[in-house]
């Protein structure tokens, strides 16, 4: 029998002023979803990385940057808009810009 952990419904504020990152969602609190506030300052990346088997969306809140995948192609982005990566490719996120860059991301399991 497969032992399934309880998940409950709650709400949870976001910090007004962050510094770089905070933690949104941990595998504590949902089944698979994780997620997490991020502002880049000026100049600043979250370094390549990939989320492997995982889907990930990106919610840009404020500012401008660009999204860089496989080292090979740059998408700009700004506050509205939203960017998707797909599961096991290498990505950065990137500001450019001289406002903070601010955005949630979201990852869930690709199955």
């Amino acid at each position: 029998m497969e032992n399934k952990k309880k998940i409950e419904a709650f709400v949870k504020n976001l910090p007004v002023n962050t510094e770089s990152y905070f933690q949104i969602l941990d595998s504590s609190q949902t089944v698979t979803m994780r997620s997490g506030l991020v502002t880049l300052k000026k100049g600043k990346s979250v370094g390549e990385h990939t989320t492997s088997g995982n889907e990930e969306m990106l919610v840009i809140l404020n500012g401008k940057g660009e999204v860089e995948i496989k080292n090979e192609e740059k998408f700009s982005i700004n506050k509205g808009m939203i960017a998707y990566v797909p599961p096991n490719t290498v990505h950065n996120v990137i500001n450019n810009n001289d406002e903070d860059l601010q955005y949630i991301y979201i990852v869930a399991k690709a199955e």
